[in-house]
């Protein structure tokens, strides 16, 4: 059963996706028109879960569950997967993936692959005070400060570090 994002309890489950450009209008509409139904369909072993979606950034699409109301199971998590492939499929956008880290660079989301991060802060292309995204926040009040310097997240052990002298 779909409720207003804003109306969910904090403690709510969400899933932060991560699409690899920003979306235009027509896929943020496109967005809208599946996940909307879906969140009213959605269930597990026949309960309706209480669950929203939100569209963050023009850059993520967040699913949420209440789970004070009733908790998703495998098979409802797997059903929303399947709706997010859908959603890259109709798109294009690659939803997914996860090999990539967003970062907020000159007021634009750059998606960094993981690979390419301890370069990327050793060239100084990326510092400990570049903005990232939480993007494995497990909970609806996590998303309230999302937007943390990198120095504050697991990635600072990509951080360079400077020699000490006496």
């Amino acid at each position: 059963m779909f409720v207003p994002f804003e109306t969910l309890p904090a403690n709510s489950r969400v899933w932060v996706y991560t699409g690899q450009r920003a979306f235009t209008k027509n896929e943020v509409e496109t967005i809208h028109g599946l996940l909307l139904p879906f969140c009213r369909q959605w269930e597990a072993h026949g309960h309706p879960l209480q669950s929203s979606f939100s569209i963050l950034d023009n850059h993520f699409v967040v699913l949420a569950v209440n789970e004070d109301f009733h908790n998703p199971s495998g098979c409802s998590i797997d059903s929303s997967v399947g709706v997010l492939r859908k959603l890259e499929e109709v798109t294009g956008i690659d939803l997914l993936d996860r090999s990539r880290v967003p970062f907020l660079i000159n007021g634009k989301i750059e998606l960094i692959p993981l690979a390419h991060l301890k370069i990327q802060f050793q060239n100084g292309i990326l510092k400990a005070n570049t903005i990232t995204f939480h993007t494995m926040a497990t909970a609806k009040h996590q998303l309230e400060n999302w937007k943390l310097p990198a120095e504050n997240t697991w990635l600072a052990k990509y951080l360079p570090t400077t020699a000490f002298t006496h």
